[in-house]
């Protein structure tokens, strides 16, 4: 058996591959009930049979992975990779970041694990790029080598974000004071980005500081309350422009990818947006831009996918 694991900020989901690289015994655990990687991934081996205990594992985790030492940005874990192999006595353990597992697996997604958005047709064995808003902004990118693949990996969710209109520019203004003067990406497309969009814009309307969650942002747009559903539209058209920005900067003209927590519960919504507007408001790279696909995956825990390359699955 192997392990997989997808460590994110708010949940960890975990599964076992057998022999003939079937996935089995699929479990999703809350991060606020542990204390850390070691805790979460004992609990799930211990719902196992002592039969199926792994020797090897292959995790995504939303971190940096710079060396030995481990430290998640969005919640307050840290690991070392040696000390967590002894532990899980695994022979083999590769940690990679989170959007380096989401990046391998987008030559593997198929039409129904995606939804498109707008216009524009994929490039064959061109390069695909990934961005997922959840806890925080996953980005990475998948680029043809020869016969093969690479991946770009980074933080490319704390780019600087920018401003398209005035109103923007009114929120990150106000947020880059909050933040020590740097509003990242990250800082508005994330579930707490929603939050901090909603309450820059309720400031901005001298309605003071509202107390919300992510969840409720979501909720009062659902339910048609104005600030919500401006925070929402919002939180699309910044979307697209990062997007955007990431297309360009990648060359990728096969699509970009959309992952995460967030995106994929609101794809009717998206759809009316201004987010493929965005994408393309690029002047004169408007048709550069109009060419290329935008998706949401909409496939359960795709980054597993990616973990498979990892343990030698192809």
């Amino acid at each position: 058996m192997d392990l997989m694991a997808d460590i994110g900020a708010t949940n960890t989901r975990c599964a076992l591959l057998d022999d003939k690289g079937r996935e089995v015994a699929p479990e999703v655990f809350d991060n606020t009930d542990f204390n850390g990687v070691v805790g979460v991934l004992e609990v799930y081996l211990d719902h196992r049979r002592s039969s199926d205990r792994p020797t090897r594992a292959a995790l995504a985790v939303a971190a940096p992975i710079r060396g030995d030492d481990v430290q998640m940005i969005n919640i307050g874990w840290r690991f070392s990779q040696q000390e967590l192999k002894k532990k899980l006595a695994l022979k083999k353990l590769q940690v990679v970041n989170d959007f380096t597992a989401m990046a391998w697996a987008l030559s593997q997604l198929k039409d129904a694990d995606v939804a498109q958005v707008g216009a524009g047709k994929s490039v064959p064995r061109a390069t695909m790029a990934t961005l997922g808003p959840g806890s925080g902004l996953g980005v990475s990118a998948l680029v043809p080598v020869a016969d093969s693949w690479a991946v770009m990996t980074g933080e490319g969710g704390h780019v600087a974000m920018p401003a398209a209109t005035r109103e923007e520019h009114e929120v990150i203004a106000l947020l880059q004071q909050r933040f020590d003067g740097h509003c990242s990406a990250e800082r508005v497309l994330s579930g707490p980005g929603l939050v901090n969009l909603y309450v820059a814009l309720a400031e901005l309307a001298g309605r003071g500081k509202p107390t919300v969650t992510p969840e409720d942002v979501t909720n009062l747009a659902r339910q048609g309350e104005p600030m919500a559903r401006k925070t929402q539209a919002m939180f699309f058209a910044m979307l697209g422009s990062i997007a955007a920005n990431l297309a360009v900067t990648t060359g990728a003209h096969g699509g970009v990818y959309i992952a995460g927590g967030i995106v994929p519960r609101l794809l009717e919504p998206l759809q009316k947006s201004e987010f493929r507007a965005r994408f393309e408001s690029k002047g004169r790279y408007r048709d550069y831009l109009a060419a290329i696909p935008t998706y949401v995956i909409t496939a359960p825990t795709p980054a597993f996918r990616g973990l498979r390359h990892f343990l030698g699955y192809r």
